[in-house]
């Protein structure tokens, strides 16, 4: 496993050109107890088609790395760019997929796959058809007629995906997605990502704090310190593909996975540290 230390250099796609640009990001936000760095000179690429997670510990400023590459957050220093467009607001070429419930309740499969379709003015036939593409590619031919409530919460979740899909985007954004489900349907959900991303060529970014999801699903893992959010290291993944859950069972798998988890308790460590000091500091 191929171990790219941050203080020595920028970390940098190793193929084509990168797609995405994340240069020198810092964000700050004020609080009652005076201001917070959440990510602190942040900097990375991603190269086409590659699968990058982020992985940190609660606090390190995941999310608002997230909302910041989205387009969702202003007023931060540095630079996103996509193919070389500055990113200042929500853009064409990044579709997002979040944690939380994100369908349509009155909309049935096919309609919420097609929504932003429609939004973008396309026919209703050409939006239906292309709907029920995506809707095969997530596997869940037969469900275009259920509403999201008869649905499960995997299921749903793969509605959020084919929904993003459909606008073609260049790259797919995930915040933690299949955070509230249960461990046997992430990882199968996570084969599920595998092959739209190897059939799609898809470039995608993946937030996340569950390690054996990064390593089942990225080609490098960018993992952050505890607040102010910095690169700690960035770890490439040696694991072949086309990939499945399966490879969790081998030495391979196992020893990429300890490798983060040392990086991730010692950053863990130092936010419950920080927490408890806090803590007795308001209670005396």
């Amino acid at each position: 496993m191929a171990v790219t230390r941050l203080a020595d250099q920028v970390p940098r796609a190793q193929s084509a050109a990168p797609i995405l640009v994340v240069d020198d990001i810092v964000k700050s936000f004020e609080t009652p107890d005076g201001t917070v760095t959440a990510v602190d000179h942040i900097s990375f690429d991603v190269a086409p088609g590659e699968f990058l997670a982020v992985i940190g510990p609660s606090g390190c400023g995941k999310s608002t790395l997230f909302n910041i590459i989205g387009g969702l957050i202003e007023g931060y220093r540095g630079r996103v760019a996509v193919a070389g467009e500055t990113v200042r607001g929500p853009h064409a070429s990044i579709g997002m997929v979040f944690q939380e419930e994100s369908t349509f309740p009155w909309r049935t499969v096919v309609e919420n796959v097609a929504f932003p379709l429609e939004i973008a003015g396309m026919a209703k036939a050409q939006r239906i058809e292309r709907a029920r593409h995506f809707i095969d590619l997530v596997g869940l031919t037969g469900f275009e007629r259920r509403y999201p409530a008869e649905l499960s919460g995997g299921m749903r979740q793969r509605v959020a995906i084919a929904r993003t899909l459909a606008s073609e985007p260049k790259i797919l954004l995930m915040d933690e997605p299949f955070g509230a489900l249960d461990e046997q349907t992430r990882l199968l959900l996570g084969d599920k990502v595998l092959a739209i991303q190897h059939q799609l060529k898809q470039t995608c970014l993946l937030i996340t704090h569950n390690i054996t999801e990064a390593v089942q699903l990225a080609d490098r893992v960018l993992v952050m310190t505890y607040r102010p959010g910095k690169v700690k290291r960035m770890v490439a993944i040696e694991l072949p593909r086309p990939r499945s859950s399966e490879i969790v069972s081998s030495d391979a798998f196992g020893r990429s996975v300890a490798q983060i988890w040392g990086d991730l308790r010692e950053e863990a460590s130092r936010g419950m540290r920080d927490d408890e000091r806090h803590i007795a500091e308001h209670l005396s």
